[in-house]
């Protein structure tokens, strides 16, 4: 049974984009994904995102994808919001994929702008509800023009809030006059999905967020969130400058790289990396305790 969502906040609030962990040899580590996912929930989270470019999707195969899944949901299924990654360059196997999410008891999708083909609007549009109308499960579309090569429209935005299972977009624009007219006209429940603009998207009507250093610091954004919304900014402000080391530092190199050295540095399970990402040097493990240890994390 998934948690409890509402229009407002249909995947809770502190949602982390999770690694994948492997064994030493580079297979799928079903236990330690259990158990991280275990103290990610314990440590504030009230979702994960599974399969997403952090979990390394790009190198993980199919049945892989579905046996993540599948054990996530049963080790913490009943109190956090399981949202998988669906999303790929290609309609025909993202829907593939969203069946096989479903199946695995995924509580949502999430689906990212299709990458590197650059569509049109009107294909990003087709691509977004097709996979929405492929299963019963609610979506968050992953708008992030960086990696894409294409940004969702503000217009495409608004026309994809009138699907029925449409009901949220992570925001990796870095655009907060776009966000703004977005939100205040799509509908969609909005989550911040760059860290550092996690207070800002706040004050233009974000609903949560969908971090990456929420694997180290869920527990301080939990109470930023919580402050802002009580109208204490103040304290919400003190607390996102308090971390700003935190949100250079874990993406001084490619995010999933510093995520797993954190974890490593912490004891939790996470595991070695699959090419084309390699793991972090010595050198960028020392300059990360620095970075962690100056945002207050303990290893």
């Amino acid at each position: 049974m998934a948690p409890t969502s509402t229009p407002q906040t249909p995947f809770g609030r502190v949602l982390t984009a999770m690694v994948t962990p492997f064994t030493a040899d580079g297979g799928l580590d079903l236990d330690g994904a259990q158990r991280l996912a275990a103290h990610l929930v314990d440590s504030g989270n009230d979702g994960l995102v599974l399969n997403g470019t952090t979990g390394e999707s790009p190198t993980t195969s199919d049945a892989e994808k579905a046996q993540l899944v599948r054990a996530v949901v049963e080790a913490v299924g009943d109190r956090a919001h399981i949202v998988a990654g669906v999303g790929t360059n290609d309609t025909r196997h993202s829907v593939e994929l969203a069946h096989q999410a479903e199946a695995a008891g995924a509580h949502g999708l999430l689906v990212v702008t299709p990458y590197y083909s650059k569509p049109p609007q009107e294909g990003l549009y087709q691509h977004s509800v097709t996979i929405a109308d492929a299963t019963e499960l609610p979506v968050m579309l992953y708008d992030i023009p960086g990696r894409a090569g294409v940004a969702l429209s503000t217009e495409t935005l608004v026309r994809l809030g009138e699907h029925p299972r449409i009901v949220a977009n992570k925001d990796a624009k870095g655009d907060l006059g776009a966000a703004s007219w977005a939100i205040a006209r799509s509908g969609l429940a909005w989550y911040s999905g760059d860290d550092i603009l996690n207070l800002p998207l706040l004050s233009v009507g974000a609903a949560g967020v969908v971090s990456v250093v929420g694997h180290v610091v869920a527990a301080e954004l939990r109470t930023m969130i919580d402050a802002y919304l009580a109208g204490e900014v103040g304290k919400a402000t003190a607390i996102h400058q308090s971390l700003l080391p935190v949100f250079t530092g874990m993406f001084r190199t490619q995010g999933v790289i510093l995520s797993k050295a954190a974890l490593e540095l912490q004891g939790h399970p996470a595991g070695p990396l699959r090419l084309p990402l390699i793991s972090a040097t010595p050198e960028e493990i020392a300059r990360l305790r620095l970075d962690l240890a100056a945002g207050g994390v303990h290893l």
